[in-house]
């Protein structure tokens, strides 16, 4: 397997490696993976907190290893050794959050789906009566606006108005928790179902990657894996849709920002999706980063600030404006997860994350919280 990661060539990748000691950080350089954990960076979190970080890892000294073809092929939980380095998720202390509804352009097709309930005629005509109130093209609608309001306004007069709408177009955007610090999964690894999902989806997206100060130093891909059904009940049943084991995927690596990368690289990323399963179907999709209504900066501030801190900084999903609706299997019923399906998700500047799904019972369950991390580093002397 020749560079299953896709990562460029170009840019200071940061992340984590699975050793028999304590978890590595780690870098890429010229195809190899180096071990630069260190007193200094013991762990990820403490290079995002530094002034500079992406100059502490162009600098860091490592010793290699590995190839990262070898690696990240060992990553896979089907066939890994573990007596061998594996590619662990690039993120360790920091929180993880994930912000809901920030595409516009979609949005009002999941109010419309909601209202229609399975009919398509019916939908028709939704849209139809929406489109004549508010227009066709929402995609320079600003959030909390006058003219969001006004729109607001008229949906409810329609009695057109939902959770969804209101933090899609209204003031306050959606912040939830996606996962537990060290909860989140990497490159190669299982992704989990909640059994009780019988409709579910993967959602592709990028991750930005805040300092406590709520500065953003880089950013990474992931999937924020949501049970539509579940979700779909009750808001209040958000945590249930969204946090499970092994529901929260993120890497292969943060891409730190530099000379080659930055906050306007994300702005414009085109974020690719795709699923495989064993029995032959094949979903192909791409949400871009341009479409989205609240932008990476304002979507961090909302997650962090005076209001709210994060001492050991942040991963924050940007949220998606793909929603998988080729059906599988019976007419109409669109696309769920099947067990055993290869998501990978991909972006030109972040290269590729691939995961299997599994149900999350089957999936490693989480035994290595925060308490281990220190423990193991204390006892390699780092701490």
């Amino acid at each position: 397997m020749t560079n299953p990661t896709h990562l460029p060539a170009e840019g200071l990748f940061v992340g984590r490696a699975k050793s028999a000691s304590h978890p590595l950080v780690v870098t890429v350089r010229d195809g190899a993976v180096f071990d630069i954990t260190s007193t200094a960076a013991p762990t990820v979190r403490d290079i995002c907190e530094m002034a500079d970080p992406a100059g502490y890892l162009r600098s860091a000294k490592g010793k290699p290893i590995g190839s990262l073809d070898d690696i990240a092929a060992n990553s896979f939980e089907a066939r890994r050794d573990p007596a061998k380095p594996s590619l662990l998720s690039p993120v360790d202390l920091q929180a993880v959050k994930a912000s809901g509804v920030t595409f516009v352009v979609s949005l009002l097709e999941r109010v419309i789906e909601e209202q229609a309930r399975g009919s398509a005629e019916k939908a028709d005509a939704i849209r139809a009566d929406i489109a004549g109130l508010i227009g066709h093209d929402l995609s320079k609608l600003k959030p909390g606006s006058p003219e969001a309001m006004e729109i607001k306004a008229k949906l409810i007069a329609r009695g057109a108005w939902s959770q969804y709408l209101e933090v899609g177009i209204g003031p306050d955007a959606e912040i939830f928790t996606k996962c537990q610090p060290m909860a989140s999964v990497g490159f190669g690894a299982d992704v989990g179902l909640h059994p009780v999902s019988t409709w579910n989806n993967p959602e592709p997206e990028i991750a930005m990657i805040a300092a406590s100060s709520g500065r953003i130093v880089g950013a990474t891909i992931g999937n924020d894996v949501n049970l539509r059904d579940v979700e779909g009940r009750s808001a209040l049943l958000l945590g249930k849709a969204k946090d499970n084991n092994a529901s929260a995927s993120l890497g292969p690596f943060i891409r730190l920002f530099d000379d080659t990368f930055s906050i306007d690289d994300v702005k414009q990323a085109v974020v690719r999706l795709k699923v495989e399963g064993e029995d032959g179907f094949s979903l192909e999709g791409a949400s871009s980063m341009a479409e989205i209504s609240r932008s990476p900066e304002e979507l961090v501030a909302a997650a962090m600030g005076p209001h709210h801190q994060y001492p050991d900084g942040l991963a924050l999903y940007l949220g998606t404006m793909f929603v998988p609706s080729k059906d599988r299997g019976e007419k109409g019923k669109g696309f769920t997860h099947k067990v055993g399906d290869i998501v990978t998700i991909s972006s030109e500047k972040f290269g590729a994350l691939v995961n299997r799904v599994r149900l999350s019972p089957d999936c490693p369950h989480w035994t290595y919280g925060a308490s281990h991390l220190m423990r193991d580093l204390a006892k390699a002397d780092l701490i």
